[in-house]
């Protein structure tokens, strides 16, 4: 066999087997992990829970709900910003750049108790 017919051959079966190896590898490894989804429920004058923890550089989805009257979720320090009507849900995808404790509020004027309706996010390292 001369050599131009059979390195064509040998050729188009070492690129089947690198195509193969790197398609085994990438099935592998699944499919990228879908963010974090945290469940807020916000009513007068309080969010449930009052207290949740993110990771610094992962994704995360906010899922705010509202039982009772529109209201909002602000934290500047981390580029929230929010409203969410009565008896709806809204959805917030957020990836913290730093770590710290941050100090969110209400972001739309929900009755008498407004000022103290707070929600305290964790982000750690």
């Amino acid at each position: 066999m001369r050599f131009k017919q059979w390195i064509a051959p040998l050729a188009l079966a070492l690129i089947a087997a690198a195509a193969s190896a790197g398609l085994a590898s990438a099935l592998s490894e699944g499919p990228a992990s879908a963010p974090r989804r945290v469940e807020i429920v916000a009513s007068r004058f309080s969010y449930s829970p009052s207290q949740i923890t993110l990771k610094k550089g992962e994704p995360a989805v906010l899922v705010l709900t509202s039982r009772d009257v529109t209201h909002g979720l602000a934290v500047k320090e981390l580029g929230i910003k929010k409203d969410v009507p009565n008896g709806q849900t809204a959805e917030l995808e957020v990836t913290p750049t730093q770590a710290g404790t941050f100090q969110g509020k209400c972001s739309h004027f929900c009755g008498k108790g407004h000022m103290g309706m707070t929600l305290t996010i964790h982000v750690v390292n």
